[in-house]
C-alpha cells in the first residue's frame, strides 16, 4: 500500500506538467489569423510576403491561408468569385486579424465587404497609393508598396550621358498598368519620357525588348501574366540582344536585366505580422498609421553589364549582390 501511494506521488508532478502543457497549447492557438493573399504559391513576390509573415507570427496565432491566383486568372468575375469565397471562409474560420497582400485582395474583399467592419485588417503590397481603395477605414491599416524609381534614375544617370527617354516592358495585367502610371509620371517631372509596351507573350515581350534599342533604357516590369513565360528562353535572349542599358525593380527580372534595385517583400510581410501581433496584443488599427516600404536591394547582372560595356559605381559594387 505505502508502495502504491508513493507511486501515485511521483505520477502527480508528471500529470500536472503534461496539463500545463496543454493549457500553454490552446493558448497558443487561441488567436487566429487569416491570410489572404492576392496571387498565388509560386509567384516570387507572393512567396517573400509569406515567408516575411509566417517567419514573423512564429506559430503566435493559427494561421490560416487563402490564395485569390488572380494573377494568372485575370478576369474581374474570377476576382469577385474567389472574394466571396474568402467572405465565407472569413464567417467559417472567424478569424482575430485577416492580413491582405497586394491590391485584388483590398479592390475585391476589403473594400467592398469590410470596409470599417468590426473585424481588423492588416493590408500590404498595395502599389503606390490607398486612395482608390478608400483607406484610411477604422478597422484597417497597412504598408504601401513604391517601387524605387528615384534611386534607379539616379545610376541610370551615373551610367549613361544623356538620359531622355525609356522604354517599359511589362505583362499586361491591373498592377503593372498602375506602376506604369505612376513611373511615368515621377520620371516626367526628372526630364524623362516613359513610353510602354504591355505584352501577354513570350514573342510580344522579345519584340518590345528589340524596340528597347530606339530608346536610352528599357525598363523591364513584372514577367507574371505573360502564359508562356520561358525563363532559359529570355535569359538566352536577353544577353544576346543587349544594346542599351536594362533596369528593373523587381529581383526575378534581373537575369534580363543588367542592374536592377528592389522592393524587398519579406519586409511587407514582417511588418503585416508585426502589426497584426500587436492588434492581439489591443492595440486598434486606427491608431497605426499606414507608412510605405523603406527598404531597397540592389542586383547586377555582370555579363550583361560586360556585353553594355558600361562601368557602374564602385559603391554600387560594392553594395549589390551579383546575378550569376
Amino acid at each position: 500500500m505505502v508502495t502504491g501511494g508513493c507511486g501515485r506521488k511521483r505520477l502527480l508532478p508528471a500529470y500536472l506538467a503534461l496539463l500545463f502543457v496543454a493549457m500553454l497549447g490552446d493558448q497558443a492557438w487561441a488567436a487566429r489569423c487569416l491570410y489572404v493573399s492576392s496571387y498565388h504559391p509560386g509567384y516570387e513576390w507572393n512567396d517573400g510576403i509569406e515567408r516575411g509573415l509566417v517567419s514573423t507570427l512564429n506559430g503566435r496565432c493559427e494561421l490560416k491561408r487563402f490564395y485569390m491566383d488572380t494573377k494568372r486568372n485575370t478576369e474581374p468575375d474570377w476576382a469577385r468569385r474567389k472574394a466571396r469565397e474568402a467572405v465565407e471562409l472569413i464567417a467559417s474560420f472567424r478569424p482575430d486579424v485577416v492580413i491582405a497582400a497586394d491590391d485584388n485582395a483590398s479592390k475585391y474583399l476589403v473594400q467592398p465587404y469590410f470596409r470599417n467592419a468590426d473585424i481588423p485588417f492588416v493590408f500590404c503590397g498595395l502599389n503606390w497609393s490607398v486612395q482608390e481603395y478608400g483607406y484610411p477605414y477604422s478597422n484597417a491599416t497597412g504598408m504601401v508598396e513604391v517601387a524605387p524609381v528615384r534611386p534607379l534614375l539616379k545610376q541610370i544617370r551615373r551610367i549613361l550621358a544623356t538620359v531622355r527617354t525609356g522604354l517599359f516592358v511589362s505583362a499586361g495585367v491591373t498592377t503593372e498598368y498602375k506602376d506604369y502610371d505612376n513611373f511615368k509620371r515621377i520620371l516626367a517631372r526628372e526630364g524623362v519620357s516613359l513610353q510602354a509596351r504591355m505584352v501577354n507573350t513570350m514573342a510580344e515581350w522579345e519584340q518590345a525588348y528589340r524596340e528597347g534599342d530606339r530608346y536610352d533604357f528599357v525598363f523591364l516590369g513584372n514577367n507574371a501574366g505573360i502564359g508562356d513565360w520561358d525563363s532559359a528562353r529570355a535569359e538566352h535572349f536577353a544577353l544576346q540582344n543587349a544594346r542599351v542599358l536594362s533596369v528593373s525593380s523587381y529581383d526575378w527580372m534581373i537575369p534580363y536585366a543588367a542592374l536592377a534595385i528592389t522592393k524587398v517583400p519579406e519586409e511587407q510581410g514582417e511588418w503585416a505580422a508585426k502589426v497584426a501581433l500587436s492588434i492581439l496584443d489591443g492595440l486598434s488599427p486606427r491608431d497605426i498609421p499606414i507608412i510605405p516600404n523603406r527598404r531597397w536591394q540592389a542586383w547586377v547582372n555582370p555579363a550583361i553589364v560586360d556585353r553594355l560595356r558600361i562601368e557602374l559605381s564602385p559603391s554600387l559594387l560594392l553594395n549589390a549582390r551579383k546575378y550569376q
